[in-house]
């Protein structure tokens, strides 16, 4: 059935082309400034490098910078409210998959070092 649908809605498109629709031009797709998108983006890579390099906490500070520059580019009006949602909830997703996981504590030494009054053997035999 969806195939169908589709294959109406398409030939519907080309028959309005065919008698002269196809005079409008479709606006062109909302961006974001270079200098935005390259600072977002070069965020994000920090964030997958420090995954990559095992470090789950820094990548987690990342994230949330990321995630802070992100709603001030939206406030300032650097996004273009189209892309507005899907950027906020692409970031937000980063943040909640990116967990801070420490490092495991080495274990702690037991009976291996000195005691007190063990530190010397029988003096007197």
């Amino acid at each position: 059935m969806r195939t169908l649908a589709t294959v109406g809605a398409c030939a519907a498109a080309l028959s309005l082309n065919a008698c002269g629709g196809g005079e409008r031009r479709a606006a062109p797709p909302p961006t974001l400034p270079r200098a935005a998108a390259q600072s977002l983006a070069t965020r994000s890579d920090d964030v997958a490098a420090a995954l990559a390099a095992g470090d789950s906490c820094r990548a987690a500070a990342l994230a949330r910078r990321l995630q802070q520059e992100t709603i001030a580019s939206i406030n300032r009006g650097a996004v273009a409210p189209a892309l507005q949602e899907p950027l906020s909830g692409a970031v937000n997703d980063i943040v909640a998959r990116v967990v801070c996981v420490p490092p495991p504590t080495p274990p702690k030494e037991h009976g291996h070092g000195k005691h007190k009054g063990h530190d010397k053997q029988n003096e007197g035999d």
